[in-house]
């Protein structure tokens, strides 16, 4: 069977061979979380996987993994192709890459593209970003004034050739990470989640008898692409904006956009946003733009795959040198803290032409606890003689979403990222550490006619009691999340020790002996007045907690 963009093709063929292709990239997702080491990708998802065209355009996305490495990878493999061009790759070769200006945003995010070839043509790739939780350097955290200070930069280049493992990347990885087995391993296992896909690929159209899979996805894009703009030209025409002001590294960052509806096409402007920050917390244009497209297609056309026909009319641009577009060498690895409050702000602009359907501010950034102890760190802190085996890990703790028009805030909930929560069970077994607590805050969701989502309290110690570092990455310490239409505010978030000592929210910190890491994540704001004021509504139900 050939298919030819725009050809009356077989429908039903169509829809069976499109849910093959989604069940493939969605068994590369799982084969990902199979193989992996890195519990962020192996327990979290915190990942991408998707199939492209022999042009490098996005045609499937797995439903697992987040927003900010799903469409950035979009843009992400186009580098591949034009630094790799076909006949210059072959069989069994794996491409790689971590620069954040190509790919997902910061160092800690790895790339691998595969090639897939059928009679000797190449016809397609498969293609990964997955989290690395240590990739030398500092760590992940803002302290950085550099992306040379972030960890080691591997530039697009060959992970493999025919098969055999580029020993000498490998080599160079070793000698610069904390954990070289866990992140070899990690690599390899990308190489197989990709390779096993691009056998279904090959198996799928030899099934269906499809032997022009470039016509195949110009048809799934020109459709989507169709779609979408079928979805904008239902809006009204106009120019919307909205501002929101969130704590940052030590000032306050201004996140202004201006969002411009003008027939089936739409674009944000973040003109007037804060300069860039000398610490990590900036934010590269290919991730501003992956979190904002995000926002955009949940919001205006979600039952629209997402490739790179659905994410074409969308246009968005920020200022060089705004905290949302940096250049080289400025300092990015903490780029999340920002990143995901970026869905809020495109919310705010749509509030005005589809209130049904945004919500209201939401805790937005991921409370990761990126924890370090070892004999270096204790004798760092003065107690050489009290340490834990050196140990690097990182697990993910959510606040409360925004309440909706019609449906309270979900809590503790990774939204936007997606990202899922680390059981405290696999956390304790790979690492001396305890989390003592872990619960939800009472009334931490904003008030309303509608109630925000809670967020959570989180107690973590050393098993012996010894001392360790965490990376504080941390926002919504001062300027909680608003609520839309009379809802109230949901509660800001606290960083300090268990006994009520306030620590700052950003930067590498020490824990000091016998003392515990407590971490109250903020709630998301409410939705609508309240039939009664100071009523909480008849969803609300209490958990015990709260701030000092």
């Amino acid at each position: 069977m050939s298919f030819q963009a725009g050809d009356d093709i077989d429908v039903v063929t169509l829809q069976i061979v499109w849910n093959r292709l989604i069940s493939t990239v969605e068994e590369q997702a799982r084969l990902l979380m199979r193989t992996a080491f890195s519990p962020t990708v192996r327990e979290a998802g915190d990942l991408s996987a998707g199939v492209f065209d022999a042009r490098g355009r996005l045609v499937a996305q797995a439903v697992t993994g987040t927003p900010g490495h799903v469409n950035s990878m979009a843009a992400a493999v186009r580098h591949f192709v034009e630094r790799f061009p076909a006949g210059s790759i072959g069989e069994d070769d794996h491409l790689i890459t971590n620069d954040p200006w190509l790919s997902s945003g910061h160092l800690h995010d790895v790339t691998v593209v595969s090639p897939v070839f059928a009679k000797g043509e190449l016809i397609a790739f498969f293609a990964c970003t997955c989290h690395q939780v240590d990739i030398g350097g500092l760590g992940q955290g803002p302290d950085g004034q550099s992306v040379y200070e972030e960890g080691l930069c591997i530039p697009v280049m060959r992970l493999m050739r025919a098969g055999a493992p580029n020993q000498d990347l490998l080599d160079i990885i070793r000698a610069n990470v904390r954990q070289p087995n866990e992140v070899v391993g990690d690599l390899l296992s990308y190489v197989t989640a990709n390779s096993l896909s691009g056998r279904r690929l090959v198996d799928t159209l030899g099934e269906y008898g499809i032997d022009d899979f470039q016509a195949l996805a110009d048809v799934i894009i020109e459709r989507s692409l169709r779609a979408t703009r079928a979805a904008i030209a239902l809006l009204p025409d106009g120019t919307y904006s909205y501002a929101m002001q969130i704590d940052g590294y030590s000032t306050p960052v201004d996140l202004v956009a201006e969002l411009t509806i003008d027939g089936d096409r739409l674009s944000v402007d973040y003109a007037g946003s804060s300069k860039a920050s000398a610490r990590g917390i900036n934010l590269v244009l290919n991730y501003t733009r992956a979190y904002t497209l995000y926002a955009l297609r949940a919001a205006i056309a979600p039952e629209v795959p997402n490739n790179a026909g659905s994410l074409q009319p969308f246009e968005i641009d920020a200022p060089v040198g705004s905290i949302l577009n940096v250049q080289h060498p400025w300092p990015v690895s903490a780029r999340h803290i920002i990143g995901q409050f970026l869905p809020d702000v495109v919310f705010g602009c749509l509030a005005a032409v589809m209130p049904e359907r945004v919500p209201a501010e939401g805790a937005s950034c991921v409370w990761g606890a990126q924890l370090r102890g070892g004999p270096q760190v204790s004798a760092l802190a003065g107690t050489p003689e009290h340490a834990t085996p050196a140990f690097e890990t990182l697990f993910f703790n959510s606040g409360g979403s925004g309440a909706r028009l019609g449906a309270d805030g979900l809590s503790a909930t990774a939204f936007p990222s997606g990202i899922k929560a680390i059981s405290c069970e696999v956390i304790e077994a790979g690492n001396p550490i305890v989390i003592w607590k872990k619960e939800l805050l009472e009334d931490s969701g904003g008030m309303g006619r509608w109630r925000g989502g809670m967020g959570q309290r989180i107690e973590i110690g050393t098993i012996n009691g010894a001392p360790f570092q965490f990376f504080g990455m941390y926002d919504r310490i001062q300027r909680p999340a608003r609520g839309r239409d009379g809802g109230g505010a949901g509660r800001c978030g606290w960083v300090g020790l268990a006994d009520g000592t306030p620590l700052p929210s950003m930067g590498l910190q020490t824990i000091p002996a016998h003392a515990r890491l407590r971490l109250d994540v903020p709630g998301g704001g409410g939705h609508g007045a309240s039939a009664e004021s100071g009523e909480a509504p008849a969803s609300d139900f209490r958990i015990k907690g709260g701030n000092p």
